[in-house]
């Protein structure tokens, strides 16, 4: 631990830290790179490795082993001898590494505390760390897309597939990161400490059931969600409507001064953010904010600019608080809106063909995010199916049986929709895929049971590993198959 003491810089000495990597992706290969930049001596072990990272690791000189293997991970890993371990945000707690390392007493870092611990190589950024199931990737693009309007220098990172440590090592240097932080990499992060983050700003827009076999219990998920409040010093932002939220905020040790602000589908009371009579309003960061509030936006723009459904409402306030609260005005919140995009898959519209509306929210890796969806749209064909991760979709189908005019299940394990809908929706059609070109067939059944007014939303309520790339390969492979089947050219 001794070697590892004081490491809370990038000019402190990192020369000869013996470093074991575990894991090879984006974020594992950023951490790899970062540490031949400080002269540790690092080792890579991982499952799998694209050519183009391990061909530059050979030109770094930085040693690494592609085992499939767990067990002979660890052997490799104990013969290296590491003072520290970075995992990747996918290695799971139960990694037979983790074990190792658990009962040899060497610690274990994410990607995001060495990025911390090394912040201050060009510009020490502010943080602005956000997390939920749901609507993280939309609130941390829009949060920083609000303070670029509002001309600070600022990069959208972490989860959001920028890997935190790539921004820390940018030469332009940024005034603000705002970091999209998961579960798992939250889990690691220590709360007290060299290594614990003070981030400025801190949200959590929503909880519920997800990545159960990865952490354990519902209880273990939540607490890790939590951890991104801890020593916020400015603002900390938690949903009204979620009680879950406000609880973690109450159970954070912030730093003396930190506010909590408030924002949801509701009147906002004073310090918070809320609807008004169809017009959202600050009422945290507004003079005299007891007696005035601010007007951000109305629904009917929103409506315009095809952000109006409930959920991305709530990420509006939850972004606009954020922005606000660290210099952005209510002019650059408008502003920004009305130059937003939203990411591919999430809610995206494919087209509107003989009266039905095809929408592509393949992002709703979740329950929660496809409730989301599912509730937007008053007549549904709902494509669902993947890999459920331990969730149950027993109160989606409960919820929206009365809108659902047919079920496409897609995915290798279609169990979970079959029992689901055999026992709250018996009488719904449900229609099974089993076949090679998944989303065509998908698409195939969806137009035989699709009449005008109705939306075929492919919210899969599931991850898609099982037979797509990622959710981006399953919504692009839809959106193909939808272009095909109502006779347009794919673009």
């Amino acid at each position: 631990m001794s070697r590892l003491s004081g490491l809370t810089s990038w000019n402190a000495d990192w020369k000869g830290v013996k470093v074991l990597v575990v894991g090879l992706g984006v974020t594992g290969f950023s951490v790899a790179d970062t540490l031949w930049e400080l002269g540790c001596e690092a080792f890579v072990v991982t499952s799998r490795a694209s050519d183009e990272h391990t061909a530059i690791l050979d030109v770094i000189g930085i040693d690494y082993a592609i085992v499939p293997d767990e067990t002979e991970m660890v052997r490799l890993a104990a013969e290296f001898a590491p003072d520290v371990i970075i995992v990747s945000p996918g290695v799971s707690p139960q990694h037979p590494i983790v074990s190792w390392a658990a009962t040899e007493s060497i610690p274990i870092w994410s990607d995001i505390e060495l990025a911390w611990r090394v912040r201050d190589k060009v510009l020490t950024s502010e943080w602005i760390l956000i997390t939920g199931t749901n609507g993280k990737t939309t609130t941390t693009q829009l949060t920083a897309h609000v303070l670029a309007t509002a001309g600070f220098r600022v990069a959208a990172v972490g989860n959001i597939g920028v890997p935190v440590l790539d921004a820390v090592r940018d030469p332009t240097g940024f005034e603000f990161l705002v970091v999209e932080i998961s579960s798992f990499q939250l889990h690691w992060l220590p709360t007290v400490g060299e290594g614990a983050l003070r981030p400025l700003v801190s949200a959590c827009l929503n909880i519920a059931e997800d990545h159960l076999d990865w952490h354990g219990s519902a209880e273990a998920y939540r607490a890790a969600k939590g951890v991104v409040y801890h020593n916020t010093r400015k603002s900390v932002f938690y949903s009204r409507i979620d009680p879950v939220t406000e609880a973690l905020v109450r159970d954070a040790n912030v730093e003396e001064g930190c506010e909590a602000i408030g924002f949801g589908l509701v009147t906002p009371d004073t310090g918070e953010l809320g609807t008004i009579d169809g017009i959202l309003v600050d009422r945290a960061f507004v003079p005299d904010r007891r007696n005035n509030a601010q007007e951000l936006t109305t629904v009917d723009h929103l409506v315009e600019l095809g952000f109006a459904t409930p959920h991305m409402i709530l990420n509006i306030l939850a972004a606009s608080g954020m922005a606000l609260s660290v210099g952005a005005s209510a002019v650059d919140v408008a502003t920004g809106l009305d130059s937003f995009e939203l990411d591919h898959h999430r809610c995206e519209m494919v087209t509107e063909n003989a009266g039905v509306t095809w929408i592509d929210d393949s992002k709703a890796t979740n329950a929660h995010a496809a409730n989301a969806s599912l509730r937007a749209f008053p007549s549904l064909v709902w494509i669902v199916g993947g890999m459920f991760k331990g969730t149950q979709i027993d109160e989606l189908v409960q919820a929206h049986q009365s809108r659902l005019r047919a079920v496409i299940a897609i995915g290798v394990d279609r169990d979970e929709p079959r029992r689901a809908m055999a026992a709250w929706a018996p009488d719904v059609p449900f229609i099974e895929i089993d076949a090679d070109n998944v989303m065509d067939a998908a698409v195939s059944a969806a137009v035989l049971h699709a009449s005008p007014g109705d939306t075929v939303l492919l919210a899969p309520a599931a991850a898609s590993m099982d037979q797509f790339v990622d959710y981006a390969d399953r919504g692009r492979q839809f959106q193909a198959a939808v272009r095909t089947h109502v006779g347009l050219t794919d673009e």
